[in-house]
């Protein structure tokens, strides 16, 4: 087995690619560069929305101008909640929304109506923003809702299939709170937790326009072939054909990135690293097999480092998430291509949860099947049941962080040792 330090090694790294999405400096240094503008005698409504809420929210307060009258509210997952004077703090559901979210969404309607042409809002959005701020459209249920997002998670749809027909069932998302607030001028901070860091994708984009129509979105559904398992009221919205919102203009900033967290990880490295350009994403069995492909072209000691996000089609009634699929896969596929030497993998989730488990990721070594194997949980079976989390808690493989206060997607360190 390789030496602790090799372990700790890459969980430092990953450490690292986690500091580098700190929401507080992210925003602290985009106001720094453009203060809010707010008009004379104007009120700011600042709203703070995703798994990085809090830390977001408490930098846009500290740049709030002195005399202007700022009214705060915070949407977040439970992980992340805190209770914060002057701040109406909601704690909401994730990945599953809930009632909470329900009701924070209609406390951020309520507050966004009440602002006029002489008021500015601050949105500040990151990841998980689409569950944490439900807001069904009319004859739609957040039960209906709830089984809509089980399905397109069941299929593996990606990030914007997802987003497609979310936005077509909400009436936040894909520009709803910029169509809200107006005309009230909107200016949104975004910490991205979507590859290649489309904003339309982002917390499904409340701020921004929609990327499709309902024909879009029910393009989709039948492409993943869940038309006709969607709930009654879901295909009834989604039958009807609106027009595209016309939104004002959007004024959104891209303030931290997969990408600037990868680029972290390299620096804080004790070893030398290839940085591979191409996020890595896709169906986590393609996946694990590009990262030994890579693996078997780079020598021992150079550290192959990815961001991306995979995704997963359920076949069991098991737990996990994709980033424990995909270290468990990794360990499968090393195992059969054999001659792989001593190496390590870690995946994990920058937000710290990973699927609806209490575990990041994974940090998985050659001999991790083996310590499966002699637990009595045997690893082929329970990938087989999607349950990669009892087989990697047998091995002692569970990546914990507990919640970290951000989300910008996940990173992959795979060493040769």
């Amino acid at each position: 087995m390789p030496a602790l330090f090799d372990r700790l090694d890459l969980t430092l790294m990953f450490q690292a690619g986690i500091a580098a999405a700190d929401p507080v400096r992210a925003v602290d240094s985009a106001l720094q560069a453009r203060p809010v503008a707010v008009p004379e005698g104007g009120r700011l409504t600042i709203v703070a929305v995703g798994k990085a809420a809090h830390g977001m929210m408490a930098a846009a307060r500290a740049g709030v101008p002195e005399g202007v009258d700022a009214r705060c509210i915070a949407v977040t997952n439970y992980e992340n909640h805190q209770d914060v004077p002057g701040v109406a703090c909601f704690a909401a559901g994730h990945p599953v929304p809930d009632e909470n979210g329900l009701r924070a969404a209609e406390a951020v309607e309520a507050a966004l109506r009440e602002t006029g042409s002489g008021d500015a809002v601050l949105a500040l959005i990151s990841g998980g923003g689409s569950a944490l701020l439900p807001g069904p459209v009319a004859g739609l249920s957040l039960a209906d809702k709830a089984e809509v997002n089980r399905l397109l998670l069941a299929r593996g749809a990606d990030i914007e299939e997802t987003n497609i027909v979310r936005q077509a069932l909400s009436r936040v998302k894909g520009g709803g709170l910029l169509a809200l607030a107006a005309p009230a001028p909107v200016r949104s901070l975004i910490l991205s937790d979507v590859v290649g860091d489309d904003l339309r994708v982002i917390a499904s984009g409340p701020t921004v326009a929609p990327i499709a129509d309902r024909a879009g979105a029910r393009a989709v559904t039948r492409r993943l072939g869940i038309w006709d398992a969607l709930p009654v009221p879901a295909r009834a919205v989604l039958a009807q054909d609106v027009p595209m919102p016309d939104l004002p203009a959007a004024d959104a900033e891209l303030v931290g990135s997969n990408r600037i967290s990868v680029e972290a990880m390299a620096k804080a490295a004790p070893m030398p690293v290839r940085v591979i350009e191409e996020p890595l994403v896709g169906p986590v069995s393609a996946a694990a097999a590009r990262v030994l492909d890579l693996a078997e072209e780079t020598p021992p000691g150079l550290a192959l480092l990815f961001g991306g996000e995979t995704t997963v089609v359920l076949a069991g009634d098991g737990k996990g998430g994709r980033n424990q699929e995909l270290a468990l896969r990794v360990a499968l596929l090393a195992e059969a291509r054999g001659d792989m030497g001593n190496w390590l993998f870690l995946s994990g989730g920058t937000d710290g949860r990973d699927g609806p488990t209490d575990a990041a990721g994974a940090l998985v070594d050659q001999d991790s099947l083996t310590r499966m194997r002699a637990a009595g949980t045997p690893p082929e079976a329970l990938l087989a049941n999607s349950d990669s989390y009892a087989a990697l808690a047998a091995s002692g493989d569970l990546l914990m962080t507990g919640a970290t206060g951000t989300n910008v997607a996940d990173l992959q360190i795979f060493l040769r040792v």
